[in-house]
């Protein structure tokens, strides 16, 4: 039997990139996948890919009729919602001179606004129908450190995880578990806009204990441990898949470096 047999999971920007492999790696451990996005071809595909358990809506999660309706949706189709991926996000590259108010605004929106209205969303229809559910928020390791170029981005994630620990503190008592997943570079159109060969796209990675970069599945699996009873007493948790990023980076002159910095 699968890690979610018998749960439904909204996952937020489920339709391309990691979003999208989170969605089908939901889907073989048995969920129910109700596949929220604005891009409406790529959605609309992937359910029809994944079978009749899985459905897409449309969604601007910065919305909260939006959030209504999503959640309307999961439970005509499904009758409940027991996991929440919130996993939409936009990434801009903008110094602080170069962002204007609307770009810092439209960043926040949708990273980190929309994370709050699912959580409250999904949260309350989980507590009015006593449902011991997980909800997993993916922020990043630039919620965790600083990044040039990053303003509104790196503000946003940082932002998530605040939003995560009240949450896990005034849920946890309803039985409802609240963690953040912090990716580092993950193989998708996010990091990896070129569609680069891994073996072009790893080596800028080389200065990282792992020396790689992620792929989406191993983000996704995690997610899945997170939003599966395996997790049954974890929350409040910020789970780094970075590769190592935040352990350090290597020093070439110094010893105990790999060879081929």
């Amino acid at each position: 039997m699968g890690k979610l047999q018998g749960k439904t999971a909204i996952i937020t920007g489920g339709a391309r990139g990691m979003g999208a492999t989170t969605s089908r790696v939901f889907a073989s451990e048995g969920a129910n996948v109700v596949i929220a996005d604005i891009l409406d071809e790529q959605g609309q595909a992937l359910a029809a890919e994944l079978g009749d358990a899985t459905v897409f809506q449309h969604h601007d999660v910065s919305s909260e009729e939006s959030w209504r309706a999503v959640l309307k949706l999961a439970l005509e189709r499904f009758g409940g919602v027991q996991v929440l991926i919130n996993n939409a996000g936009v990434l801009l590259f903008k110094s602080i001179l170069q962002t204007s108010k609307a770009d810092y605004e439209r960043v926040l929106g949708v990273n980190l606004v929309g994370m709050f209205l699912g959580v409250k969303t999904i949260g309350q229809h989980m507590i009015d129908n006593s449902v011991a559910g997980s909800i997993v928020n993916i922020s990043s390791v630039d919620g965790m450190k600083g990044c040039n170029g990053l303003c509104a981005y790196a503000s946003s994630k940082w932002g998530v995880r605040g939003l995560t620990q009240v949450a896990a503190m005034e849920f946890g008592h309803h039985g409802i578990r609240v963690n953040s997943v912090h990716p580092g570079g993950v193989n998708t159109i996010m990091s990896n806009p070129n569609d680069l060969p891994r073996e072009q796209i790893d080596p800028t990675y080389k200065d990282i204990p792992l020396q790689r970069i992620a792929e989406p599945e191993e983000v996704a699996r995690v997610s899945l441990f997170l939003a599966s009873d395996d997790a049954s007493y974890v929350t409040g948790e910020e789970i780094k898949v970075d590769g190592g990023v935040l352990v350090g980076r290597y020093y070439s002159s110094l010893p105990g470096a790999p060879d081929n910095l």
